[in-house]
């Protein structure tokens, strides 16, 4: 059974910690839009706010910048939430919580649908989050990254954070077949070109040794069963076949 939609003021609140670059607030605004999350706050960024940068580099997420909620310190950013998440790359000596992002956001979602509001901590690009931004949090958020190479963009880590928020909020299937404007083959379809291409190829001697045909007609039907097949495919094996059945006849 699903679970009912979350609404959109208990979604995860993304607070951009002392960011540097106004490219970087504008990109992590922009990732946030892509995945339906409009709830930013930004603390003491260094080039002062708002910022034309930023502006700029949203491309189109421009209104998350026009909301966003301006604070002077981690703590005044956060004290409406009741659950916090802060990302970190490194061992900070603090006993907590580490969850992947997609553990987070799912603690996220379950804290949401019991009216909590939660909100994620992301750091400054040249070292990230200090250790008293990261007291403040109840856990730590931590993408398993290649160990050489650990550091994020600012709007990457907000991308990844995002998307899994995301795959917690809205059910999308894990697979599903593009149609194009087609319809999927009937059965009775599919049957009828099992049969015209047993008939021709009986025609054509392929079944051989006698002994042998019954099980290589058996596997020939399974082959088509298995194969998903739209009405437009069967008509263009039935063309195939007609059209080469045309050719031997002409010779």
């Amino acid at each position: 059974m699903s679970q009912p939609a979350i609404p959109p003021e208990l979604a995860p609140v993304f607070v951009l910690v002392r960011p540097q670059m106004g490219e970087n607030i504008g990109g992590a605004a922009r990732a946030m839009w892509n995945f339906g999350l409009d709830r930013m706050r930004v603390v003491a960024p260094r080039d002062g706010w708002p910022n034309p940068k930023a502006v700029a580099m949203a491309s189109g997420a421009g209104r998350l910048l026009d909301e966003a909620v301006h604070a002077d310190d981690t703590a005044g950013a956060l004290e409406d939430c009741a659950y916090v998440f802060a990302t970190t790359a490194r061992a900070r000596g603090l006993t907590k919580p580490v969850f992947t992002p997609e553990a987070a956001m799912a603690h996220a979602a379950k804290l949401a649908h019991q009216g909590q509001r939660t909100a994620v901590l992301f750091g400054p690009e040249r070292a990230g989050l200090e250790n008293d931004d990261i007291a403040r949090a109840n856990a730590i958020i931590n993408v398993p990254v290649n160990p050489d190479f650990a550091s994020l963009n600012l709007a990457q880590c907000v991308l990844l954070t995002a998307y899994e928020w995301r795959r917690q909020a809205v059910e999308v299937a894990p697979e599903r077949l593009e149609l194009a404007g087609a319809d999927m083959a009937s059965a009775i379809e599919i049957e009828k070109l099992a049969e015209h291409y047993d008939r021709r190829l009986d025609e054509a001697g392929f079944f051989h040794p006698p002994e042998k045909a019954e099980g290589m007609k058996i596997v020939l039907r399974n082959l088509w069963s298995r194969m998903p097949l739209t009405r437009s495919d069967v008509q263009i094996f039935h063309g195939m076949l007609r059209q080469m059945v045309r050719w031997k006849e002409r010779g």
